[in-house]
């Protein structure tokens, strides 16, 4: 299983009368998504407010797409969208990409990862504030190196709860 990234970004998120609106920025102060984060590969990104992951998701939709339907969504169908955006001005989003699976199945792995990274945030904690799902799959020792890969990215912020 080969696990790239993260892929940095800074999302600012400005209250609108009608529905709050975001804003990404990268290391390189473009307000673009790089071509890894638009494209159709599975990919797991994690919310975080000052190192501390607030929430860890997947998709295989481009993340500006995927941002753009967690700030629509308005229940409809029982989706409510990120919670987050009404309780901060700036989050970091940080976004992996699984390029070669370990099942066959790239969306299982993602899924697979995405509850693991959750069950090491919970070991050291709580629960990610804001997660509102997880799928359990049983994993792999391959899942596993791949979800303290992304955990060592926060563990020392998140020591410090």
């Amino acid at each position: 299983m080969k696990l790239a990234g993260p892929d940095h970004y800074r999302v600012s998120i400005a209250s609108a009368p009608s529905s709050p609106q975001f804003e990404i920025e990268d290391s390189h102060g473009s307000g673009k998504f790089s071509g890894r984060a638009t494209s159709k590969l599975p990919k797991l990104y994690v919310v975080s407010a000052g190192r501390r992951p607030i929430y860890v998701g997947i998709t295989r939709q481009s993340m500006r797409q995927r941002l753009r339907y967690g700030w629509s969504a308005n229940g409809k169908g029982g989706y409510y969208g990120y919670q987050w955006r009404h309780h901060f001005s700036e989050v970091s989003l940080d976004v992996w990409y699984l390029d070669a699976p370990a099942s066959g199945n790239l969306m299982l792995d993602i899924e697979t990862i995405e509850a693991e990274v959750v069950f090491l945030i919970r070991q050291h904690g709580q629960w990610p504030a804001f997660q509102t799902e997880i799928h359990f799959h049983p994993s792999k020792p391959a899942h596993r190196r791949a979800a303290a890969k992304i955990w060592s990215h926060y563990a020392p912020a998140a020591a410090g709860r």
